[in-house]
């Protein structure tokens, strides 16, 4: 979701860039400042789930402009922030995806502090043991290591068919990016990824391996994707439908 105006002419005591918080809808949402020198007016983002704010700002920008710009268009804001979907709880009785099948999470007390899949009356489930204020950290961590065992042959086989070669791959928690590739070869993934179907896991793996040799989204980047997943269309479409409900799942 972005929103956009002109800005005026750089004036003295320009806008710092950085990291603050903007009280809206009834809300305390990050909000990040980033100056971009190719930026001719200010745009504004709404990270994925509601979880923050990013607001790009030209050079030079007049201290305060952002603040203001914020305040003319609170009704989009407040808008656009009503129509996210809610934030559930990770806890137990409730179903979180996990490679696009809901399972029940059921807490299982008495053991060391893991997470197994096993089957509740015939229904996909996680059993999460130990303590039950620390399922929420099992189930993320749960799905950490899930990813690593997924993503980790799949930026392989990838990188191979590619030609390239990734220099590291990380895991995070990302709240405006699925996926991301550095000029030095590393790839970032958000395991929050495990929670959506299989081809979906593989087009996220196939885009960002495409970054290797296409720094870029032109046409050479997306034929490439397609010839390393060839479903990129149909997940790509999946994840803009369903990524921010997915985002949106807290695991404090």
């Amino acid at each position: 979701m972005a929103f956009g105006f002109f800005s005026r002419p750089a004036k003295p005591a320009p806008e710092t860039a950085g990291e603050r918080t903007h009280h809206v809808a009834g809300r305390e949402l990050p909000l990040r400042v980033v100056e971009n020198a190719r930026a001719r007016r200010l745009t504004l983002r709404i990270d994925a789930g509601g979880q923050g704010l990013r607001v790009t700002v030209p050079p030079g920008l007049r201290r305060g402009e952002v603040e203001r710009f914020l305040e003319r268009h609170r009704d989009w804001l407040e808008l656009k922030l009503a129509r996210l979907p809610d934030r559930p709880q990770v806890r137990a009785g409730v179903k979180i995806p996990l490679r696009g099948t809901p399972h029940l999470i059921l807490h299982r007390p008495g053991r060391r502090g893991t997470v197994a899949v096993a089957l509740e009356d015939g229904a996909p489930a996680l059993h999460v043991h130990g303590e039950e204020a620390h399922l929420p950290r099992r189930l993320a961590d749960f799905l950490k290591r899930e990813a690593r065992r997924d993503i980790e042959p799949l930026v392989a086989r990838h990188a191979a068919s590619a030609g390239r070669r990734a220099k590291a791959v990380r895991y995070k928690d990302t709240s405006s990016r699925w996926g991301s590739c550095t000029a030095d070869g590393t790839l970032s993934f958000s395991w929050r990824i495990m929670m959506a179907p299989p081809t979906v896991i593989d087009y996220l793996v196939a885009h960002e391996v495409a970054h290797l040799r296409e720094m870029n989204h032109g046409p050479k980047f997306w034929a490439l994707c397609r010839e390393l997943c060839p479903r990129t269309d149909e997940a790509r479409a999946w994840l803009k439908r369903n990524g921010s409900a997915l985002q949106a799942i807290r695991f404090e």
